[in-house]
């Protein structure tokens, strides 16, 4: 058996077996479930499995285990109950009991969370499928780009190719955002898909709505979002009052005509003024916020990441794009995991604990490379206060990237592998930034950071 196998094995014990697993999600790094009953799960168990870097309690149980792992661990949890992932325990087969169990647990989720948090979260669940591929698309866009400012023929055959691969998931992005956000709101995904083709379509600029021509993709992702959630509502709403019989035919047609005229005679210029009001207010608060803007944005976001609720910033990178042709948010906020890094290396230069050592060897490498998650959950978190100098070297970096204006050109990446993203061959001073982070997480980390008596904490 092998070490995922072992800890699928591990985790299915103690979230409460088989018949309290009801779906399996996962990330980058975490490994998402969704139990029937929260009181089954042993917490604690879970969080002494070798190999479990941490565990967020949330509407699902998110748990740590790192990049890579992650995908396997999934895989051979999925192969140990028969249930495939992002499937769902069929509900027909649970008792009363389990029924209302799953009920309460939904209330109780829901009752715990502010509107702001539920928000992000959904926006999270919907864009966490895409991130390989927004990942994948943005590397070779970014190397495209890195090869052409070095010098290559941009008409070449080879740099052509990669163009058009690295960029047709944010050509058609839209269509997946709306399938998702449909599908995240128990609705027809297909639907969903058709507002972001609505949404995004070339042939908008040939009608004229209140006397103006209409644009393309005006509204951004958030039209798109809550245009598949609102085809979601009509949906149901009219399927109430349709016989069985003609459900397939009167149900889509009458909910895709009413929030396809709403698109664009409403939602499109509604959120046009939204989504403009979002991305200006973020490029002013940079340009205008200066240091003390990237500081504070860079130095906060470790908290948003510890919660799982970053995610939720991905339409507002995507929209930065959109407008300006890059994000200047990326380059701040990745700061965080710049300055999580500089904290980890000064801890492993003073602890002598075996274990807190070997969790900041196996996490190093991908939090060079912008995955951050191993070192927050197996290194700083746990110690306490490491985390907190680790935000303020982060605040340092993100204060030096404001300043700069660094942008990214596209999303998914952050740490080292953000540098071919980066616009305006600004390549060095992104790379400035991230040795400052660095180079102040180590040094506050170092000298007031860690004692040896907190790695009592690591187990």
């Amino acid at each position: 058996m092998t070490k995922e196998q072992q800890m699928a094995a591990s985790i299915l014990k103690n979230i409460g077996g088989q018949e309290n697993l009801y779906k399996i999600m996962h990330c980058q790094t975490r490994l998402r479930l969704t139990v029937n009953t929260k009181e089954k799960v042993d917490m604690e168990g879970l969080r002494s499995i070798n190999g479990v870097l941490g565990v967020v309690d949330d509407d699902t149980l998110q748990i740590v285990v790192g990049p890579g792992t992650v995908n396997r661990v999934a895989a051979s949890l999925s192969s140990l109950t028969g249930l495939n992932i992002g499937e769902e325990n069929n509900p027909d087969d649970l008792s009363l009991e389990e029924r209302a169990a799953i009920n309460k647990q939904e209330i109780k989720n829901r009752s715990k969370k502010t509107p702001i948090k539920q928000l992000l979260k959904k926006i999270g669940n919907i864009f966490i499928p895409l991130i390989p591929g927004l990942v994948a698309s943005g590397l070779i866009n970014g190397i495209a780009n890195f090869s052409i400012n070095a010098g290559a023929d941009p008409k070449s055959t080879l740099l052509s190719i990669m163009v058009v691969i690295g960029s047709s998931l944010f050509t058609f992005l839209a269509i997946l955002v709306g399938w998702n956000t449909a599908k995240e709101f128990n609705g027809t995904p297909v639907l969903g898909a058709i507002m972001g083709m609505i949404l995004f379509n070339p042939a908008l600029a040939n009608l004229t709505i209140y006397g103006e021509a209409l644009t393309p993709g005006r509204g951004g992702l958030f039209g798109v979002i809550f245009a598949a959630w609102l085809i979601t509502l009509i949906e149901k709403q009219v399927r109430k009052g349709v016989p069985n019989s003609l459900d397939i035919i009167i149900t889509p047609l009458i909910s895709l005509l009413t929030v396809g005229l709403l698109s664009l005679y409403a939602i499109q210029p509604l959120f046009g003024v939204f989504t403009d009001a979002i991305t200006n207010g973020i490029q002013s608060i940079l340009n205008i916020g200066g240091i003390v803007a990237g500081a504070l944005l860079s130095g906060f976001f470790l908290p948003l990441v510890m919660v799982g609720l970053h995610q939720g910033l991905t339409p507002i990178h995507l929209d930065l794009i959109h407008q300006f042709g890059y994000t200047s948010l990326l380059p701040v906020l990745a700061m965080a995991g710049a300055g999580q890094v500089g904290a980890a290396i000064a801890v492993y230069v003073k602890t002598k604990n075996k274990k807190l050592r070997n969790n900041i060897k196996g996490g190093l490498p991908v939090g060079f490379l912008g995955i951050g998650e191993p070192l927050l959950y197996g290194v700083t978190l746990p110690l306490g206060r490491p985390f907190i100098t680790a935000c303020i070297g982060a605040a340092f970096g993100g204060a030096f990237q404001a300043v700069m204006h660094t942008g990214a050109l596209g999303i998914g990446v952050s740490g080292l592998s953000l540098i071919p993203l980066i616009a305006q061959n600004k390549y060095v001073y992104y790379f400035i930034g991230l040795i400052i982070a660095y180079a102040a997480g180590f040094i506050l980390t170092y000298l007031f950071g860690y004692n040896e008596k907190m790695a009592e904490n690591i187990k």
